[in-house]
């Protein structure tokens, strides 16, 4: 990515209900003023804009929450705004991401009218009664129909599924995994479940009501033969995480993993920005109303700045950089941060075949991503 490349992260807070394993700053609401949210989102847009100055759009990303309770005609007014305030690369990826109960055609030919290239489906299973364990509003046949409709307007359509779920055994995780590949999928991102603090799923464990988590050795089993299944297919792990055909990765994802500049937008909403050689992250107010507020006062983007040391900087680079297949960089991290990964650590970890190493680029090997949080803290708390 040119280094005068941007991306631009937009968080819409608003959905159906809320899953309880969702740690997303997400909230219910039965009616929501798309205009006046339109508007808000248009009036942010130039004030990045005119902090920033010229740049070129790479990626534009609407997350959430549920994207796809957005009105098309919200959607248009937004990157409108965009591309009256900035220039966007011939090949700028727009992701939209959409629930499967909340989506139709008609909704889909608008959003790719108003420029959306691409689809992330929030499928999360393809078993029913997991679905309603995890809370969803859709069914399996739901998702396959809506998936079928994005399929008809989009190139580039993605779904997500999440796995070591209560109960799930490696034969059924088998049976689901290879059925959600014989839909011919270019991109999935594949998760394994967390139970995050503050969420409901988190007070059923805290409270002995939520049984069948896989045990480590399960969860381990249930990764590699995710491994094994997507690369049969040819979907490789260009992150842990998420699996592609090679041409199909998220462009979006790749820039943060990659430490690239992206703005964000909206209540709750994160974002890094490099400015006269210091890397600053942002970080808009959760509550919906409050942010909205904010805006409509003219008063957005008056809260400090957080300015990353050059050691939190370089550890960002790390934790995210060493998550994807490609790596790190030594040289590039201590060109931008003046912070260098000692020898010794990085000895250690090749003796133990957790990483491996060519020039000043460096990789987790299978066996390091097993145990990566733990490779990533032995690099970054010796810089």
């Amino acid at each position: 990515m040119d280094r005068d490349d941007l991306a631009i992260y937009l968080h819409w807070p608003f959905c159906q209900s809320k899953c309880p394993y969702c740690d997303f700053n997400s909230h219910v609401a039965e009616k929501v003023d798309q205009d006046q949210w339109a508007e808000a989102f248009e009036v942010e847009v130039s004030r990045f804009a005119e902090e920033l100055g010229p740049k070129r759009i790479a990626s534009i990303y609407f997350g959430g929450g549920t994207p796809s309770l957005m009105h098309p005609e919200t959607v248009d007014r937004i990157l409108s705004a965009v591309r009256r305030n900035w220039s966007l690369r011939n090949d700028v990826e727009i992701t939209l991401e959409a629930n499967p109960s909340s989506v139709e055609v008609a909704r889909f030919e608008g959003y790719k009218r108003a420029g959306v290239n691409r689809v992330s489906m929030g499928f999360q299973s393809l078993v029913d009664a997991d679905l309603r364990a995890l809370g969803r509003l859709h069914s399996v046949d739901t998702a396959l129909k809506a998936l079928e409709s994005a399929r008809s307007v989009f190139d580039r359509v993605s779904f997500d599924l999440i796995y070591a779920r209560q109960d799930q055994s490696l034969g059924a995780w088998r049976a689901e995994l290879t059925r959600a590949l014989d839909l011919l999928p270019t991109h999935m991102s594949l998760y394994q479940l967390t139970v995050e603090d503050g969420t409901a799923f988190a007070q059923r464990l805290a409270a002995g009501a939520l049984r069948g988590l896989p045990n480590e050795d399960l969860s381990v089993d249930l990764y590699e033969l995710t491994q094994e299944l997507c690369n049969t297919r040819g979907l490789y792990a260009y992150e842990v995480s998420n699996h592609a055909i090679p041409g199909y990765e998220s462009r979006h994802n790749q820039i943060y993993w990659q430490g690239g500049d992206y703005v964000g937008i909206g209540p709750g909403a994160h974002g890094r920005l490099t400015l006269q050689g210091h890397r600053y992250a942002t970080v808009a107010p959760k509550a919906p109303g409050a942010w909205l507020a904010q805006v409509r006062a003219g008063k957005a983007g008056e809260e400090p700045r957080d300015t990353l040391s050059s050691q939190a900087w370089a550890e960002e680079l790390i934790l995210m950089g060493l998550r994807t297949r490609d790596g790190i960089d030594l040289s590039r991290i201590e060109r931008l941060t003046g912070r260098r990964v000692t020898e010794k650590a990085l000895q250690g970890l090749l003796e133990l075949a957790m990483i491996a190493q060519t020039g000043s680029q460096v990789n987790a090997t299978a066996q390091g991503r097993l145990v990566l949080n733990a490779v990533i803290r032995a690099l970054a708390d010796r810089i």
